[in-house]
């Protein structure tokens, strides 16, 4: 019997692929601490093989990691914009295209999926990235990486289906 789902739409499960290398990293107790992050970077760097590889060894499927909103750091930015107590507002990191026509056409698609959805797309950021070490080959599609904060005026949703 398959897990995965039939193919529909652009979803085909022959796309499915394990993940080569995993890393977790957690504080027993729930606290939160850059010093996780820290640690899920030095994983990442252990990990000689973090995706496929090519001619160009500085290029590769890439690697993440999944955390909890961090806060107290966003309210230390000039964001532009007030934000809601914790908890009450998502960041969604979106991969843009430089080309700004293109990337304000998308940015009025997460808006108006955001507001059909019964959102509030509170405002935006440009994260800044640092691409020095991006191969040669990938350069010319690094993306823009822009965050869209939401919040969810008035809905009355458990925390665990808002995120």
């Amino acid at each position: 019997m398959s897990r995965t789902p039939s193919a529909q739409g652009l979803y085909d499960p022959r796309n499915e692929h394990d993940a080569c290398g995993v890393g977790f990293v957690a504080d027993v107790k729930g606290r939160k601490s850059h010093k996780i992050v820290q640690q899920g970077l030095e994983i990442l760097l252990k990990l000689d093989h973090r995706g496929a590889v090519g001619a160009d060894p500085l290029a590769g499927d890439g690697a993440g990691l999944l955390c909890q909103i961090p806060d107290e750091f966003l309210r230390s930015l000039d964001l532009g914009f007030d934000l809601p107590a914790a908890g009450a507002y998502a960041v969604a990191q979106i991969f843009m295209p430089k080309n700004d026509g293109e990337r304000e056409a998308l940015e009025a698609v997460v808006e108006s999926m955001a507001k059909e959805h019964g959102l509030t797309v509170l405002g935006w950021r440009t994260v800044p990235v640092n691409g020095a070490g991006l191969g040669y080959s990938v350069k010319p599609t690094e993306p823009k990486v822009r965050q869209a904060f939401l919040a969810h005026p008035g809905l009355d949703i458990e925390q665990d289906e808002f995120e």
